[in-house]
């Protein structure tokens, strides 16, 4: 099978990043395209403060890992888009969302080729689902 492409549904997951931030009162602002090291930037104006957050999306349902290579910024927000599969076999279902900062996935093995990173090897993992809090407190503790 070929490589499925997934460039806008790549950039669909930074605008529901986007969404979930803003939806929880965090003032967020989407970065140019390619921007290295990260996409999105939190903001809290009256502290002066920012988070800069990474977004990496995985296309299939069922997905527990993804790639990174660079780790310039505060958090990365990992999206399971969970469209499915390419064979049809697996079911769409509503996107999930781990709030990870980026201190925890440096401490995390990799991949040798692809740098991988294993949802598996997170330590209690459901801590950090759609916890969005962990980025408003962090702006609030920046001095």
């Amino acid at each position: 099978m070929s490589r499925l492409d997934t460039r806008l549904e790549s950039e669909g997951a930074e605008f529901l990043v986007l969404g979930q931030l803003l939806i929880h009162r965090i003032p967020t602002y989407k970065t140019y395209t390619n921007m290295p090291g990260y996409d999105l930037v939190a903001t809290n104006p009256e502290k002066n403060t920012s988070a800069r957050i990474q977004v990496k999306s995985r296309w299939n349902t069922g997905a527990i890992d993804f790639p990174i290579k660079s780790f310039d910024c505060e958090f990365v927000v990992a999206v399971f888009l969970n469209r499915g599969s390419k064979d049809g076999r697996k079911e769409v279902m509503a996107p999930d969302y781990y709030v990870l900062p980026v201190s925890l996935i440096t401490s995390l093995p990799r991949s040798a080729n692809w740098g991988k990173v294993s949802m598996k090897n997170v330590a209690d993992l459901d801590r950090y689902r759609e916890a969005w809090h962990l980025i408003s407190s962090f702006m609030e503790s920046v001095t």
